[in-house]
């Protein structure tokens, strides 16, 4: 038996199966650099001036939201080039721009700068759709849903060590030098992504459907890809609404007692941590039972999670929760990629990932404006009845655009 399994761990690799690994560890590495700086951004920002308290928060808030509404404009136009040249070519752009991007931000001399680098980082967006694209069109299509549900779990690995690595970088070697390494290891990513990713891609002519009317009329089923991308972005609102409250949630059901941050840090964490563990598995079923049944128990499973979520007691229970909402993210998202990647054609991929990682950045922006909003007005256990709401709500839309893979 641990000669069979020595045989499988070192025999040589297809190129999707290459493209899975190498694309992992580029992900990995993106979602770690978007998070670790989050931390100490407010902090770093603070030695660059004198600053009272209100314009130190309105100058934060700018500087975080700065990246997400650029990449939410300039994705698609991303999107229709990586049709045109390959996923592949859009891999290396993104990765050397935000490895130059972000170790500039360690050189900054003011709050402007720093703002101005964070708009030309959303400029080199993309690096996280183009991988997905690449591996939907790459990988067989009966391993697709596996593919994405692995390489789901890179990011959501970054993401979730990123701040970790960031608060102990920042405080073993300074602000500065925490965006020079950052930009180091995305330098890594990028000629990692050049040397080892293979892609076999036929270029769309430049007139060829290069319009977004004539994308969208190469559809079978344009209702489905509409329906998909409203789901990335409910799935991410729903995710990012708890943000502005987390902390303080916490420290309400911990009645002031012991460390809030360590506790809020570990239940921030928890979603994550049954992400990777759940999606790679999840991604097979969905292969089996399919995508879009897969997606459909994702939805109720979430919808039964963030009700309960409005009436905990302790954290033990919110962070029991927050795991199984974690899971319920391992159902959905490597799911919408999988069902975009079959609904649409291969030569449009690119431009409908790009789509998909609009969507997402416009949920990143309107979760915490809703989040903030529903609790000031009625409590934080309104946050996640709203959400539960607006995730039942999307489960009626997604049935219906969907209607046509039953018949």
């Amino acid at each position: 038996m641990i000669k069979h399994l020595k045989q499988q761990l070192f025999r040589k690799r297809l190129p999707w199966e290459q493209n899975i690994f190498v694309l992992w560890f580029g992900t990995f590495i993106a979602g770690m650099a978007f998070s670790e700086i989050m931390p100490f951004m407010s902090l770093y920002i603070d030695t660059l001036g004198h600053f009272s308290t209100a314009q130190l928060n309105f100058y934060s808030g700018i500087t975080f939201s700065a990246t997400y509404l650029v990449t939410a404009i300039v994705s698609p136009l991303w999107g229709r080039l990586a049709d045109r040249k390959g996923r592949k070519l859009m891999i290396l752009r993104a990765s050397l721009g935000m490895a130059i991007v972000l170790g500039a931000m360690g050189l900054v001399t003011n709050v402007w700068q720093l703002i101005g680098l964070r708009f030309i980082q959303g400029v080199f967006s993309g690096y996280i759709s183009n991988a997905n694209a690449l591996v939907a069109t790459e990988s067989p299509k009966e391993h697709s849903g596996q593919a994405l549900g692995t390489l789901v779990t890179g990011f959501t690995a970054g993401n979730l060590l990123g701040p970790l690595l960031g608060g102990t970088l920042a405080a073993s070697f300074g602000y500065r030098l925490t965006f020079f390494i950052t930009g180091g290891l995305l330098l890594i990513v990028f000629f990692l992504s050049w040397l080892f990713v293979h892609e076999h891609f036929t270029p769309v002519e430049k007139g060829a459907a290069n319009s977004t009317k004539d994308v969208i009329h190469s559809f079978k089923h344009p209702q489905i890809i509409l329906g998909m991308l409203i789901t990335t972005m409910i799935i991410q609102v729903a995710n990012q609404s708890i943000s502005p409250i987390l902390s303080l949630y916490v420290r309400q059901l911990l009645h002031g007692q012991g460390s809030v941050s360590l506790v809020a840090g570990l239940v921030a964490a928890i979603p994550g941590i049954a992400t990777i563990i759940a999606a790679p598995r999840l991604g097979v079923l969905g292969d089996r039972i399919g995508t879009e049944r897969i997606l459909t128990i994702g939805f109720i499973f979430a919808i039964c999670v963030f009700i309960p979520m409005a009436f905990v007691r302790n954290v033990w229970e919110l962070g029991g929760l927050r795991f199984l909402i974690g899971i319920s993210d391992a159902t959905m998202m490597p799911a919408v990629q999988t069902l975009l990647a079959k609904n649409s054609p291969v030569s449009t991929t690119g431009r409908v990932f790009s789509w998909n990682q609009s969507f997402m950045a416009m949920g990143s922006i309107v979760g915490p404006m809703i989040g903030s909003t529903v609790s000031g007005a009625f409590g934080y256990g309104a946050v996640f009845l709203s959400t539960g709401v607006i995730v039942a709500l999307n489960l009626v839309l997604f049935r219906f655009n969907t209607r046509s893979l039953r018949d």
